[in-house]
Parts: structure tokens; C-alpha cells; sequence
């Protein structure tokens, strides 16, 4: 029952799309990570996923029922909430996003488009430290 410093945390480690656990609530985990170039486009179907932008910019291309395609962009301080079901891709110039996710939520979704770039680590969250 220490406090996490978010900067120091992110300080921590250097891996892009490598999210780390810095709290737990209820069922909950909130996640930090770096983020540069582009994630997968995948799908949570059962949960909506919300993201903090706590450096740089962060965009979300979101993909709607009838496969039209639009994109939000996010600032520092921004924050959003992808509905569940809904197909969605992140991608950013560099920065680093805190978000909010059932514990177990893989990063790359129930379903995912395409291969899974290498640099995005396909993980429910990985311990700070």
C-alpha cells in the first residue's frame, strides 16, 4: 500500500505497446504504457476500454458497424472511452496512456485484424518492476 509515481513507473521500463500494472481496483487494473507507431485493430467485445493521454498524442481509429472508418485524436490530458465491440486501432508519434481495463483484458482484444506487429507485446498487463 505504497503510492506509484507514474513518472517514475514509466521511467521503469522503455518497451512500446507494454503495458504495466501500477494499481488494482476491484476488477480492475490501471495500466500504463509507451506508445509509438501503430497497434493492431482489434475488438473487446465484452468491456469498454478507457485511455488518459499522459504525453505526446495518441490517435484511435475506430471502425463502425458498416466499416466507415474515423479517427479521434487525443492530447496530453485528453481522455476516452472506446465502447465495447467496437473495432478500434491506436496509433501515436510517441507519448505514453494510462488506462483502465478488467484485469485479464488482453491488449490485442478477444479478435484481432492481421499480424500482430512485433513490437506490441499481446499481454493482460505486465507487473511494474
Amino acid at each position: 500500500m505504497e503510492p506509484v509515481n507514474l513518472s517514475e513507473a514509466l521511467a521503469s521500463f522503455d518497451e512500446i505497446y507494454s503495458p504495466r500494472i501500477v494499481a488494482r481496483m476491484n476488477d480492475y487494473d490501471v495500466r500504463i504504457a509507451h506508445v509509438r507507431g501503430e497497434h493492431v485493430w482489434h475488438v473487446h467485445e465484452e468491456t469498454d476500454e478507457f485511455f488518459l493521454v499522459l504525453k505526446g498524442t495518441f490517435d484511435i481509429a475506430l471502425r463502425g458497424p458498416d466499416g466507415a472508418e474515423t479517427t479521434v485524436r487525443l492530447r496530453e490530458g485528453d481522455t476516452f472511452v472506446v465502447p465495447r465491440g467496437t473495432e478500434h486501432k491506436p496509433s501515436s508519434p510517441g507519448g505514453s496512456i494510462l488506462m483502465f481495463e478488467p484485469s485479464g483484458t488482453l491488449t490485442t482484444g478477444d479478435r484481432h485484424d492481421g499480424e500482430i506487429p512485433a513490437y506490441v507485446d499481446s499481454t493482460a498487463g505486465r507487473e511494474l518492476g
